[in-house]
């Protein structure tokens, strides 16, 4: 494919590119320094150096534009196809994983048009198109998009009625945590990989329930519960149903007006005992059920990677200490409403008003 750089420029930029290059050639015949050329001309020194190098082996030829690269292979047509086709992802076409590479990119374009990319061609068609190598976002298999757009309607039906009764609109989630602390980013030298020690002993685990509250013109809040399992007889291994019911008076109390409450389908939020309550209490609480497979949809998720991300690499000694880290960060989310409207926010749900 004729794509070289600077293939998306105009010719008048392109010729503008070439008079600083060609000035710079001009310094370094007097012997200026590359730093110096750098400073004179407003380019980076590294794009100094690279033309120094195509300079010194090929002569005043190797700075010259090397003009327009022409028009693309592709019609309009063809790479809004293009487009779509990738939209539908590696597995649609064949691959088992779900990796985009220009190699298999460069395939796909022979398979769609029968036309023949180069891997460096491939790379400039993608820039043109607006793309670029990313770290993509997790999203369960299980997940149905469609069932996630009819949900967007429920919500914003949840949120005609709230505002209607002047009530809360509460998402709420549940999370754990065990011993074994979440692994976080920390330096260390090339080459060695940090080595995050951590307690071989001991045992249980922290349940977490919480609620993230948000009405118009107020500031938003968290409510939240923690249990300790420590594996003793008889002792509950998380949260029940009438915890849940607990929370949701305590929510109210807090609050102190009527609840639209958004969660999910868990087993326990199913519950004969939990339904009752819902229907003993219909005049100042309405519910909505999550579809499955929308975690990225409950802004409570984001508290939870917040409190977790706070407790990365945390070598504690016993469940206590968890304990301990995971209610400060809590009580510290509790006294920004700002932290919380942001996992409002990275959701893409938005509130009127």
């Amino acid at each position: 494919m004729g794509c070289a750089r600077g293939g998306g420029l105009t010719d008048a930029e392109r010729a503008a590119r070439e008079r600083i290059r060609l000035q710079a050639v001009g310094r370094f015949e007097s012997g200026q320094k590359n730093r110096e050329i750098a400073a004179a001309l407003r380019v980076s020194e590294r794009s100094v150096e690279r033309w120094w190098r195509a300079w010194r082996e090929r002569g005043e030829a190797g700075v010259r534009s090397k003009g327009s690269p022409g028009r693309p292979r592709l019609g309009p047509g063809q790479l809004a196809r293009l487009e779509r086709e990738l939209g539908r992802g590696p597995l649609a076409h064949g691959w088992a994983d779900q990796r985009w590479t220009l190699a298999r990119i460069k395939s796909l374009i022979g398979r769609l048009f029968h036309v023949s990319y180069t891997v460096e061609g491939t790379w400039q068609l993608l820039k043109r198109l607006g793309w670029s190598w990313q770290q993509p976002a997790r999203r369960a298999i299980e997940r149905d998009d469609g069932a996630v757009e009819v949900w967007r309607e429920d919500l914003a039906a949840g949120k005609r009625i709230a505002a209607e009764r002047n009530a809360w609109l509460v998402f709420e989630d549940e999370a754990g945590q065990s011993m074994t602390p979440p692994r976080a980013r920390t330096w260390g030298r090339i080459g060695r990989t940090p080595v995050v020690r951590v307690r071989a002993r001991g045992s249980g685990r922290l349940s977490m329930a919480g609620m993230t509250c948000f009405k118009p013109g107020e500031r938003s809040r968290l409510i939240y519960a923690v249990r300790e399992y420590r594996g003793r007889k008889n002792e509950p291994k998380g949260f029940g149903w009438r915890d849940f019911r607990d929370l949701i008076v305590r929510a109210r109390i807090q609050l102190g007006g009527p609840i639209v409450l958004v969660w999910d389908n868990l087993r326990l939020h199913l519950a004969v005992g939990v339904r009752e309550f819902i229907a003993a209490n219909a005049d100042w609480l309405t519910v909505f059920q999550l579809t499955t497979y929308v975690p990225d949809l409950n802004p409570t998720e984001g508290i939870w990677s917040l409190v977790k991300r706070d407790i990365g690499n945390l070598a504690a000694a016993d469940l206590g200490q968890i304990t301990r880290a995971v209610k400060r960060r809590l009580k510290r989310i509790q006294y920004r409403p700002d932290l919380v409207d942001g996992c409002l926010a990275g959701t893409g749900l938005v509130l009127d008003g």
